[in-house]
């Protein structure tokens, strides 16, 4: 089991990422505009770096929603390999069985 404070910071993160997703993509496509003036793309340049770190959607980690386990994380699944083994093992996921040779 993670620590609980690494657990929240995450789940910190991804609601900081949710809140300011829109506003970070609208001032990035200003950045990114060569049309526009060089004034106005710095402008752009500096309200974003105002904008809080922990809101940038690459600092927020992958982590098993049952263990907050950070590495072996399934995407798709959202669960550790380690979870997925042992609720595997209970019967818990439908159509997965023990492997065995």
């Amino acid at each position: 089991m993670a620590k609980m404070s690494a657990i929240n910071k995450n789940n910190k993160r991804i609601k900081l990422s949710d809140k300011y997703y829109k506003k970070r993509e609208s001032l990035k496509k200003i950045i990114m505009n060569k049309k526009l003036t060089f004034e106005e793309r710095f402008k752009a340049q500096q309200k974003l770096s105002k904008l809080p770190r922990n809101s940038a959607k690459i600092r927020v980690r992958n982590r098993c929603q049952i263990t907050g386990r950070p590495h072996g994380v399934y995407r798709k699944l959202k669960i550790s390999r380690i979870a997925l083994r042992q609720l595997g093992l209970q019967g818990k996921i439908p159509g997965m069985v023990k492997s065995s040779w």
